[in-house]
């Protein structure tokens, strides 16, 4: 494979899910239920925690937990990885809302 995906964009959903966007225009789901709770994924099973500090660093999808943007201090995960194992999807676009406040 001579693509190395990055990540430039994520979605966190209530349901620790992650929309993930892809640079050559994919858009992946990234179930991470399984892994929250867990070893130094244990503070993510704080709903607030998941949410808030879910970003893309390092060109991928990263928990930035102490809020510094510091790229050595993230929790992250492979891209390629990611990009490999997670089904594709469509648009979330009930995630969106418009200036008014309703869903678009």
């Amino acid at each position: 494979m001579d693509y190395f995906p990055e990540v430039i964009q994520v979605i966190p959903t209530e349901d620790y899910r992650v929309y993930i966007y892809f640079d050559d225009g994919s858009i992946k789901l990234f179930d991470a239920k399984n892994l929250v709770g867990q070893g130094v994924f244990a503070p993510l099973i704080d709903r607030e925690k998941f949410l808030g500090s879910c970003k893309v660093l390092n060109h991928t999808l990263a928990w930035d937990l102490k809020g510094n943007y510091d790229e050595t201090e993230c929790l992250d995960l492979d891209p390629l990885e990611l990009y490999r194992t997670c089904p594709e999807v469509e648009e979330p676009a009930g995630l969106f809302k418009s200036q008014s406040g309703q869903r678009v």
